[in-house]
């Protein structure tokens, strides 16, 4: 599976009606971007249930605005709409399998509980 780019226009729609999303904040200058494009690339050709989104921060400034992303590469995991991972930085393809399984395992339903008690 190929990575899908994300804009204003999709984010919110590709998130929450998927099970799985991955998303890199990334930019074309970036050099740590550019190292990880390839290992991402690669995962989502690993895991066909899961869609990998990009976000180009310089095209879309509003969204990077909106997800207060301060340091790119910066990579987030959402769980049936719900952001379940944030982190800056670069991942491995072992560290990005493993966050998929993780992920995956989570008990979403019983979060969701808990968040609306807190």
């Amino acid at each position: 599976m190929a990575t899908t780019a994300l804009t204003t226009e999709n984010f919110n729609s590709t998130v929450s009606e998927n099970e799985v999303v991955l998303v890199d904040f990334w930019a074309d200058w970036c050099g740590p971007c550019k190292r990880f494009a390839p290992i991402y690339e690669d995962a989502s050709g690993r895991h066909d249930d899961v869609v990998f989104g990009k976000v180009d921060t310089e095209d879309a400034r509003d969204l990077a605005a909106a997800w207060d992303i301060q340091s790119i590469p910066t990579i987030m995991g959402f769980r049936r709409g719900h952001l379940v991972f944030r982190q800056a930085g670069l991942l491995n393809g072992k560290q990005v399998d493993s966050l998929i399984d993780q992920i995956k395992a989570l008990d979403i339903d019983a979060l969701v509980e808990e968040a609306k008690r807190a």
